[in-house]
């Protein structure tokens, strides 16, 4: 068993590692890695920048943007292969739940081309291929650093104190979008959360039974927020605004259909973040140790 006085440095290394290697095993799927694929490695590249946030006071300024932005490039480059797939979803299952409205919709060429897969060209598979091939070499470089990163002065309190900065921030910005409201605090919120949630795997031995149960809640809430801003991601791409003359009463239809699915989702967020960040908490609290 782990000791509770520390975490050993070869653990958060051993797991950047993974994820770059991870990653790559993925990225060589044939002839392209698919939407499933492309979710995983975005998953493990957030997980890389979490664990370099946590050793970023042992790393140079300059190291610590190269590594975290490694990992962070690698996201946004695959990020539109994953959307189309996630927004596609996510308005199928609006039209399950409300065939009638999606009836009235047909001639709708926005909405009939987030539904529509996309045929795939072979021009498409090519500027996919070298979209791979990049962050493949990118990778490749970031997994080749990491092998030689030093962390000698890995010290308990110090990532104590790093993870607890992590759940200050959440919580700050817990506080923002409960005073307003808006997607752009609410999608930052999500991060700071999921970042809080993927730098807890490093303390499981303090309290197996309190961090798992944290890093379940978080994952929960985190999941809703996400499905919160799919679906404001639609209606971004559907243009729509309220009070808009242009708009049809089957656009402010599918506009309240949509706004009451994110309020649905909001509902099951609130209680449980509340019970994570309400002001005055903190984290050794959750967990039940004292830093």
């Amino acid at each position: 068993m782990a000791s509770k006085e520390k975490v050993n440095r070869a653990d958060i290394k051993t797991s950047m590692l993974e994820c770059i290697n991870g990653s790559l095993i993925l990225l060589s799927q044939k002839p392209l890695p698919d939407g499933n694929a492309i979710h995983d490695i975005r998953v493990m590249m957030k997980k890389q920048r979490a664990a370099v946030r946590l050793v970023k006071p042992l790393l140079d300024e300059p190291v610590y943007n190269r590594e975290y932005l490694a990992g962070r490039e690698t996201g946004r480059i695959l990020s539109s292969w994953r959307e189309s797939n996630v927004l596609r979803k996510t308005m199928k299952a609006l039209r399950k739940d409300h065939p009638e409205l999606f009836t009235k919709l047909w001639d709708n060429e926005t909405v009939q081309n987030l539904l529509r897969k996309p045929y795939a060209t072979w021009e498409q598979a090519g500027v996919q291929a070298k979209t791979v091939s990049k962050v493949t070499e990118q990778l490749t470089r970031a997994g080749y650093r990491i092998r030689f990163l030093s962390l000698n002065e890995l010290d308990f309190r110090m990532l104590l104190g790093e993870v607890e900065q992590s759940y200050l921030a959440a919580a700050r910005a817990y506080l923002d979008c409960r005073n307003n409201t808006k997607p752009r605090l609410l999608h930052e919120f999500r991060k700071k959360s999921k970042t809080l949630m993927y730098q807890l795997d490093f303390f499981r031995h303090l309290n197996p039974a309190a961090v798992k149960s944290l890093e379940k809640r978080l994952d929960i809430m985190t999941r809703n927020l996400g499905k919160y801003n799919d679906l404001d991601q639609i209606l971004t791409i559907l243009g729509y605004k309220y009070r808009d003359s242009a708009n049809s009463d089957v656009n402010d239809e599918l506009a309240v259909v949509i706004k009451d699915r994110q309020d649905s989702y909001l509902m099951k967020v609130w209680p449980a973040a509340y019970r994570i960040f309400m002001p005055g908490k903190k984290l050794q609290d959750l967990l039940d140790i004292s830093f």
